[in-house]
Formats: structure tokens, C-alpha cells, sequence
């Protein structure tokens, strides 16, 4: 008996997924753990791999196709077995829907509505609202009101009781947001602007030749995340500047004895790790009124890849020694860089580390990231002219670490005391190779 592939949940924040390329044709055998769909997540392209063996009898979700986490995106069976009739070379699920809705008919013009508003026209109907006041749509009209820019509150739905099909959608993004009939009406409704991801490319304008990009997946979720982060949690910004001294003399040691050495960004890391254990509340989060403190210390180290930033996490990195970090950051980052990076891998994080040091960036803030206590960011290391003790002006490595921290849960003296420390320990950095 054939058993459905479901969308597979590839992330703890993964709701939904996008059918990238079938690695299987339609009649082709399976094995359990072989590779069988790319799928786009949240936070990655991820290879799926088979959980059955069999043929792939039916493919229910064509590429490019999103759909929900536990949707049906294929069938496995035995070889010969008949597919269900609603797989490959039909559409998926939710473009099915949209085959069964009823093709809209030219809107009536009743004598009552002519010459009436077009805006007016379009907010009237109530049949398309639910008795929840929520607008009534099938799944793929909000997607492609989502896709197109188009306000679902402002279409009138053709489809039974008033329902905005795709169709209905489609008309809207032609003709500014009414629905089918208003476009081909003789009373024409004002064409509103073509929303920004139709325009095409090339036309030139004041601001010259516009070309637009679709976000990806990813870019999606780091926009949202970082808008929510800014807008709910209230932050303030502590500065250190930290004398790097005894780090450059104690890398160049470490150079001597291990190849590559530990970076500054390791020892970083490692010596917020150390600071984290000892300041429980900035290794939490404020989430639904309420404190959540971590039992362990994941550093998450924030990394640009192609067209976008993710953060691959170092698990328990108080827990592991300056090499160990060094390694498995490495090893982190290099994946990133080739695409290969996990979902796994990018959550779980309990703190961020971020530095623009390489760029010549001297100082900068960065956005919490959610639902994280705080943030550290990393300046440059750079050799500056500073008055020791004895008042002598002299030549040391210094380099600024900021931490933007939640108000909700860290208090001034929380993020001072957390900051203090870990100059200490990179002060006095023989600690950290330990």
C-alpha cells in the first residue's frame, strides 16, 4: 500500500517549505535514507532524504510549490501501483484547490451599484467575509496576494459565498485591487500601480532602470525576525574598550603549536561562554511575560553569507576548550559558505557574537537577536596610543566590544557586570586556553 511523503518540519521554526528539485523521477526506486526532494526552508536548502523504500508512484507538489509542514508532497509504493490521481503532471494541493474553484463570472452590473465608487464597490461585500470578520480566500489566493502586494480586504470574491478565488487576485493585481468583473466593467476603475515585484525590469524612471529581487526564504525570515526584534524588544547599548595585548602575545604562541591557531573572534567567544555561565539571566530570554533561563551556554556566531546572515551555533562552548571552539567555528563557517549549513546547526543559540573587526568597523550595535537576551559585537583590533599606569603614552592593541542588550531582562548593572568579565578574561586570556 502506497504511503504518503509529507512535508518534512526541517526546523523548530519551520511552518512551511518549498519544493526546490525532485532528485527522483516519477517510477524511480527509493531507499530508505537515499536523497529524494531539495526542499527550501526557513533557514536553508535542505537535501530530504527518504524515510521508505519503494517507488516513487506519485509526485503530489511540483517544483517550486510551497506548502505546509505535514502536506502531502508525494506518494511511495510498489512498482506498478496505480497512483491516486492527484499526483505528478497534476498540480499540488493547493494549486488543486485553485483548479476546483469555479471560474469567475463577469460581475452584474446592478443598477444599484453603477457609477458608484470603485473603492466603495470593492469594500461592500460582505459575503466574502467570515462570520469571524476574517476574509474568506482560498489557501492559494493568500498566497498570491501575499506574492503580489494585494490587499484580500479590498477583492471581491467570486467563488461560492463570496470567496476570492485566485482569479479574483489575479484581476486585482491587473486592474488595483477589485475583483474580476470590476476590471472588465465599462465604468473602469482608475488602474492602480503595478505592485513592485510585476514592474518590469528596465523600465527607466526618475530614479532610473528599476530591477527588482524576490527574497529568498532565508532573507524572509531575517527581515521579519529583525523587525520584530526592533520593534518589541527596548534595548540599550553598553561599550568597553578592551586592551587585546595579552591576546596577540598569547595567539602568537599558540601559533607556534597548533596551525590554524585560534582566532580573536575564538577567544571572543570563548570568553563570553565563560561569562555567560557566570551571568545566567544574559544567557536567557524574555519570552510571554516570563524569564527562561538556559541550562546550556550555545554562542551563536553571526556569519555573511551569499545575500544573507545566518548564525551557525557553537554547543556548550563553556564547556569546550579555545581549540575546540576554534574548530567547530571554522567548520561552521565553511559550511555556511558552501550551502551546506543545517537547520540543527543554526538553532538552539542561547547568545550572539558579531564582528565586523575584519572590515575596519572600529565600533557598531546590532539587533537582538530574538528571542536572545543580548547581543555582543566586535570592533576592530587595532593598535591605538593609550596613558598606562604610570602615565606614560604607549602602544597597545585595543579593539571595542558592544553589548546591546533587552531591557526586559537585563538591567544596566546585568549587562555591566556580564561585559566586565569578559574583558577580564580577555585581559588575562590564559584562562581561555585552558
Amino acid at each position: 500500500m502506497a504511503a504518503d511523503v509529507v512535508m518534512p518540519r526541517l526546523s523548530d521554526s519551520m511552518e512551511e517549505g518549498t519544493v526546490l528539485k525532485w532528485l527522483v523521477d516519477v517510477g524511480g526506486e527509493v531507499k530508505r535514507g537515499e536523497p529524494l526532494v531539495e526542499i527550501e526552508t526557513d533557514k536553508a536548502n535542505m537535501t530530504y532524504e527518504s524515510d521508505t523504500s519503494g517507488t516513487l508512484i506519485e509526485v503530489l507538489a511540483k517544483e517550486g510549490d510551497t506548502l505546509p509542514v505535514g502536506e502531502p508532497i508525494a506518494r511511495i509504493g510498489e512498482a506498478g501501483e496505480a497512483p491516486s490521481g492527484n499526483g505528478a503532471g497534476k498540480a499540488a494541493p493547493a494549486e488543486k484547490e485553485a483548479e476546483r474553484e469555479p471560474e469567475p463570472v463577469a460581475a452584474k452590473a446592478e443598477p444599484e451599484t453603477k457609477g458608484e465608487p470603485a473603492a466603495r464597490a470593492r469594500r461592500a461585500p460582505a459575503a466574502g467575509d467570515g462570520a469571524d470578520g476574517r476574509v474568506k480566500a482560498s489557501p492559494v489566493a493568500r498566497r498570491m496576494a501575499r506574492e503580489l502586494g494585494v490587499e484580500l480586504e479590498r477583492v471581491e470574491g467570486s467563488g461560492p459565498g463570496g470567496r476570492i478565488v485566485k482569479a479574483d487576485v489575479e484581476a486585482a493585481a491587473r486592474g488595483g485591487g477589485g475583483a474580476p468583473g470590476e476590471a472588465a466593467a465599462p465604468a473602469a476603475v482608475p488602474a492602480a500601480p503595478q505592485p513592485a515585484a510585476a514592474q518590469p525590469a528596465g523600465e527607466a524612471g526618475a530614479k532610473g532602470e528599476l530591477s527588482v529581487q524576490e527574497l529568498t526564504r532565508l532573507q524572509q525570515t531575517v527581515s521579519r525576525r529583525m523587525a520584530e526584534s526592533k520593534a518589541t524588544a527596548p534595548d540599550f547599548v553598553l561599550e568597553v574598550e578592551v586592551d587585546m595585548s595579552a591576546c596577540v602575545e598569547l595567539r602568537a604562541r599558540l601559533k607556534e603549536v597548533s596551525d590554524p591557531a585560534p582566532s580573536f573572534n575564538d577567544m571572543v567567544v570563548k570568553a563570553c561562554a565563560a561569562g555567560l555561565r557566570e551571568h545566567p539571566r544574559v544567557n536567557g530570554a524574555y519570552r510571554d511575560g516570563r524569564f527562561e533561563l538556559f541550562s546550556r551556554v550555545n554562542v551563536g556566531v553571526a556569519v555573511a553569507a551569499q545575500d544573507a546572515l545566518v548564525v551557525p551555533t557553537v554547543f556548550d562552548a563553556d564547556r569546550k576548550s579555545l581549540g575546540q571552539i576554534a574548530r567547530d567555528a571554522r567548520a561552521l563557517i565553511e559550511k555556511v559558505r558552501e550551502g551546506t549549513v543545517t537547520p540543527p546547526e543554526l538553532s538552539g543559540g542561547t547568545f550572539t557574537v558579531s564582528n565586523l573587526g575584519m572590515y575596519g568597523i572600529d565600533v557598531f550595535t546590532a539587533i537582538i537577536n530574538p528571542p536572545q537576551a543580548a547581543i555582543l559585537t566586535v570592533g576592530s583590533l587595532k593598535k591605538r596610543a593609550v596613558v598606562d599606569d604610570d602615565g606614560r603614552i604607549v602602544a597597545r592593541d585595543t579593539m571595542t566590544l558592544t553589548l546591546v542588550c533587552d531591557h526586559r531582562i537585563l538591567y544596566g548593572a546585568d549587562g555591566a557586570r556580564f561585559l566586565a568579565r569578559v574583558r577580564e578574561l580577555l585581559e588575562q586570556p590564559l584562562a581561555l586556553a585552558l
